[in-house]
């Protein structure tokens, strides 16, 4: 029994530890907890199993927020996507051909796109076609296949044989969690799949970031933060997030400092 009470202890400060300092690792938690890594990386197991957080090389994350469908994301803080988007549409330029991904911020994008802009937006998700259907400047290509609910994309088979004969200057992903150990990761092995083959087969990716999203961590690895990486990040993102992403060569962008 004390055995037990000790492995529940153990479980409670590692979730406490997640909450406040954003991440954990397996050795300072053996030493702190005199215990072995060994012991701590199977607690760090065990939570993962049950979604408590998120395995990640040394320790874990905290799991990425997931706040439903896509439709039901779109509705959830607005002015801060929309903050977002001001500060993402710029990159996306006249001439360009770009692939815009499924997400909630990456559809506040679409609508923040000028009208008039001359450029081709590649999409797989119907509702950011249906943004940017009346931008009469713009071509629009929306491939598809069989479309996942939960991602509110098409991701499978069909969609991935369309992604492959694109060469986009530019993808805007959406991304699930955020980190610079971890890159950008997706709850969903398929919509991750699709992520990582649009990405590699990009010039430049760009993901706008909410800061809920910084520091976590979603089952399924998309890519990691590197110098094609550009974020754009809410203006009170973490400094100390910042200043990691920047370490990898990312080009860090903070809502407001540059508008489309």
């Amino acid at each position: 029994m004390p055995v037990e009470l000790l492995l529940r202890e153990r479980k409670s400060l590692i979730r406490e530890r997640l909450r406040t300092d954003g991440r954990v690792l397996a050795a300072d938690l053996a030493r702190e907890l005199n215990v072995s890594e060994d012991t701590i990386r199977r607690d760090l197991r065990e939570m993962a199993a049950a979604g408590l957080c998120e395995r990640v090389y040394g320790g874990a994350l905290p799991i990425a927020p997931d706040a439903g469908s896509l439709s039901e994301r779109a509705a959830l803080a607005p002015g801060r996507k929309a903050a977002l988007a001001r500060a993402s549409v710029g990159f996306i330029e006249g001439g360009m051909t770009v692939f815009l991904d499924a997400g909630s911020t990456n559809l506040a994008i679409a609508r923040a796109i000028a009208p008039d802009l001359s450029a081709t937006i590649v999409t797989h998700t119907p509702l950011i076609a249906s943004a940017l259907m009346e931008k009469q400047g713009l071509d629009l290509i929306l491939i598809g296949g069989a479309l996942d609910r939960a991602v509110g994309a098409s991701v499978g088979a069909r969609a991935q044989r369309d992604a492959e004969l694109l060469r986009p200057d530019l993808c805007v992903l959406g991304t699930c969690g955020a980190d610079a150990q971890a890159g950008l990761t997706a709850f969903h092995y398929e919509d991750a799949e699709f992520k990582r083959l649009i990405a590699s087969r990009s010039c430049s990716v760009l993901a706008a970031v909410m800061s809920d999203k910084l520091g976590t961590a979603a089952p399924h690895a998309v890519i990691g933060i590197d110098a094609r990486s550009t974020l754009v990040l809410e203006a009170d993102a973490p400094e100390a997030q910042i200043a990691a992403f920047t370490e990898r060569r990312a080009s860090v962008i903070l809502a407001g400092e540059r508008a489309g």
